[in-house]
């Protein structure tokens, strides 16, 4: 190589280091400090209160206002079958704006007007719900819904209306969800001898005890505070042999409903002793003997 050349190269390297130390001391030690680029926090998505359960819900449970609660939910992402308080915080786009009012029209359409906890509060769950999961209606059957009442039976039981007065129906006291026991009265002559012939007198029995009034007229629940309800129809909830019963009774005259104490609730359910075979008692009165059918 070129001693010229090698010279050259070789005084460019000591001016760059030097130059290099210069510029350092200059900056007092430091190096140069790297240029700050500034970015924007992401804008928060709006989000809308969504109704959900608080626990795991099984077919058949009641819903309580505790086992229901609210729960933040992207606004963009809400179903319109979601029960919500109508309202997204932060204040959503224009757009989203419009689709969180359109789900809280038909929310509020289907709640009645009232509080959702309210609205849902004494309603049957038809299909399982999860902890977290959103009430919807689909999932849900309230008091006045078609399929209440097939969620609200027991395993077995029927449902069975029969005919009712303040009278026969202990003035309006009887309740949805009552026990009551189930009486009819009726007709009938016991068998005389010779040519006296029989004697007709009213009998009284209980057809079946201790079964659940579902509803009176279409009404399920009793409303806030009230004491009574003077209806013409109760629903009851009986085994299929207590229907047949039943059946027979409303066939032979009417029925009256007597109301069971609240302590008494886990008595005997079912057919009661006197829908079953009677014995018959010969009755010797002036020297005529009647038979007449008593209860075993």
């Amino acid at each position: 190589m070129n001693p010229l050349r090698v010279m050259i190269v070789l005084v460019a390297a000591v001016a760059a280091i030097g130059l290099a130390v210069v510029m350092q001391k200059a900056l007092g030690g430091k190096s140069a400090p790297a240029p700050i680029v500034q970015t924007s926090a992401p804008a928060a998505k709006p989000m809308t209160q969504v109704l959900v359960a608080k626990r795991d819900l099984a077919i058949g449970d009641r819903l309580t206002a505790a086992d229901v609660d609210w729960q933040p939910w992207p606004s963009d992402t809400i179903n319109a079958a979601f029960i919500t308080n109508g309202a997204a915080d932060p204040v959503p786009t224009k757009a989203t704006a419009k689709a969180a009012k359109a789900v809280g029209d038909v929310a509020g359409s289907m709640i009645g007007g009232v509080t959702p906890e309210k609205a849902v509060e004494g309603a049957i769950v038809r299909d399982p719900i999860l902890a977290g999961e959103p009430i919807t209606a689909r999932k849900i059957v309230r008091g006045g819904e078609g399929g209440y009442l097939s969620v609200v039976l027991g395993p077995g039981k029927r449902a069975m209306a029969v005919p009712v007065t303040s009278e026969t129906a202990v003035g309006g006291f009887v309740l949805p969800g009552d026990r009551v026991d189930v009486i009819q009265a009726h007709e009938a002559q016991s068998v005389g001898e010779g040519d006296t012939g029989g004697v007709k007198r009213m009998v009284a029995e209980t057809v079946v005890q201790n079964v659940r009034v579902l509803a009176l007229d279409q009404a399920s629940a009793a409303e806030k505070d009230a004491k009574t309800i003077v209806a013409s129809t109760a629903t009851l909830e009986v085994g299929p042999v207590e229907a047949e019963a039943l059946t027979r009774a409303k066939a032979a005259g009417p029925v009256t409903l007597t109301l069971r104490a609240y302590t008494d609730l886990g008595g005997p359910s079912g057919l009661a002793v006197a829908s079953q075979d009677s014995a018959v008692v010969r009755i010797n009165r002036g020297g005529q003997t009647s038979s007449i059918s008593v209860r075993p």
